[in-house]
């Protein structure tokens, strides 16, 4: 039993791998997964030719307790029609997931300097939860006491 599996996965392994089922060349593929929140209220860009999009940025964490950094990434979007208008009024704070393109583009600052950039083209957004409502707490001095508001 265990020799005749071993001939045959012997032969698989002797045999080249390539993909039979097409004959052009490989596309480069580079996409990221971000799941953080909503640091910056969308806001829409005009481009070109009346072409917009909307740019935003997400901040995921890692790490506990003091050792928690955060990471930003700066996102554009392409959106369209309602899908823009419900992306244009999603809220500071909100939990998103974003689906994106990723793109390293290399290019020279004023200063003569080599610098990279990360962009990010979100194929897909979902909000996963909004930010929770803060209810407005009276203002209290030392003793807990609240002060009443003078208008």
């Amino acid at each position: 039993m265990f020799s005749s599996t071993f001939r045959v996965t012997s032969r698989l392994a002797s045999v080249p791998t390539t993909r039979a089922f097409s004959s052009t060349p490989r596309a480069s593929l580079a996409r990221m997964s971000i799941i953080g929140r909503l640091g910056t209220v969308p806001e829409e860009v005009t481009i070109s030719n009346d072409k917009t999009l909307v740019r935003y940025v997400i901040g995921s964490s890692y790490g506990k307790g003091d050792d928690k950094k955060t990471s930003w990434f700066r996102v554009a979007s392409f959106v369209t029609g309602g899908q823009k208008d419900f992306l244009m009024n999603v809220q500071k704070g909100s939990l998103l997931y974003v689906d994106a393109d990723a793109r390293m583009d290399v290019y020279t600052d004023n200063e003569g300097n080599k610098k990279s950039s990360l962009n990010l083209i979100a194929r897909n957004f979902e909000v996963l939860s909004r930010p929770q409502a803060r209810e407005e707490t009276p203002e209290t001095n030392d003793e807990g006491l609240v002060h009443e508001s003078q208008a």
